[in-house]
């Protein structure tokens, strides 16, 4: 390998494994912010993937205005999005998350603590993925693409005049939701273990498209996603001899040994199973509607959540509304008075 690649494989790592003892500590979750929010329960959640959100934001954005990387180029700043798949795919990762209790990165951190409904959920979420990024499901995608594609004036809110005021105000926003967060046991912690997701999306920008960048071989600019990078990961562990490594993969696998390994220091690792056919049949729908409607939407909750949206761009922003609301439909169908 040369030297920026197996630099981007460590980096990728390396944040992987961070990401995985954060997110089993504090237990990181958009889903699971969200069904406190709804069923009135106290705690810091969504607090803390909106502080999460702020500091990448802050943090991606300072990078691009002293000139370290170039986001433009990133697939969230496209000029150009499906009006039909995109909210579509936004319903069906939202819905799907539900139905698994959780997004692709959480069944990540699951998989790390011994839940093993969660390798279900990742096995059809990553199929799935692939299955409609490249496979049967994909001339199906690029034909509706191609006919429901429209043309945006700009992609991002740094483009509008005064950005910077816009910008000021979202991250005003954004803190003072933070600030509303209740007083619990775990508040500090969970927000301090937010502050630190945010730090490594803004690290994963800075790895592909600054430290680990190779003018003679350019790799695409990104930073944490956690859909189609599944779906490489068990591709990669079937061809490893065949092709090469990726940044996205050595993040999944890092972050199921940051969960592990925090999971076993701090005894929370279990062995958990199926116990009834229905888990097992939301486990497989679930994941399969994440990695359908993930490659629709062009990302996940940390991919388009706090990745896409640290680049600013608009359709990061309604890609989240509408993995929101995906999870409130499943969250009305499926509540019990």
């Amino acid at each position: 390998m040369d030297t920026p690649h197996s630099l981007s494989l460590l980096l990728g790592l390396a944040i992987g494994l961070v990401f995985g003892v954060t997110a089993q500590i504090t237990q990181f979750c958009f889903y699971r912010g969200l069904k406190q929010h709804w069923e009135h329960q106290q705690g810091v959640q969504l607090h803390s993937f909106f502080f999460a959100l702020c500091v990448a934001l802050v943090g991606t954005q300072f990078s691009a205005a002293l000139g370290w990387i170039d986001l433009n180029p990133s697939i969230y700043r496209s000029p150009t999005f499906s009006w039909l798949l995109l909210p579509l795919g936004g319903v069906m990762f939202g819905y799907g998350m539900g139905l698994a209790n959780g997004c692709g990165a959480r069944a990540l951190v699951r998989l790390g603590e011994g839940n093993l409904r969660s390798l279900v959920v990742l096995g059809s979420l990553g199929i799935a993925a692939l299955t409609t990024l490249t496979g049967l499901i994909a001339p199906v995608r690029h034909t509706l693409q191609a006919s429901t594609t429209v043309q945006l004036p700009h992609s991002s809110l740094i483009h509008l005049p005064w950005s910077w005021l816009w910008i000021g105000l979202l991250v005003v926003l954004l803190l003072g939701y933070v600030w509303r967060a209740p007083t619990t046991p775990t508040r500090n912690r969970d927000l301090f273990g937010a502050a630190i997701i945010g730090l490594l999306i803004v690290l994963g920008w800075l790895s592909t498209g600054w430290w680990a960048a190779d003018p003679f071989d350019p790799q695409p600019l990104s930073s944490l996603s956690f859909v189609v990078p599944v779906g490489q990961s068990i591709q990669y562990s079937m061809l490893a001899t065949g092709m090469e490594a990726k940044f996205a993969v050595v993040v999944v696998l890092g972050l199921v040994l940051g969960s592990l390994c925090s999971a076993l220091v701090r005894r929370r690792f279990q062995w958990e199973g199926f116990t009834t056919t229905p888990q097992l049949v939301r486990a497989v729908l679930g994941g399969a509607l994440m990695g359908i409607g993930g490659v629709f939407a062009v990302g996940c909750t940390i991919g388009q959540g706090l990745s896409g949206i640290s680049t600013l761009a608009y359709s990061s922003m309604l890609s989240l509304v509408c993995i929101t609301l995906g999870a409130w439909l499943h969250q009305r169908l499926h509540s019990h008075p």
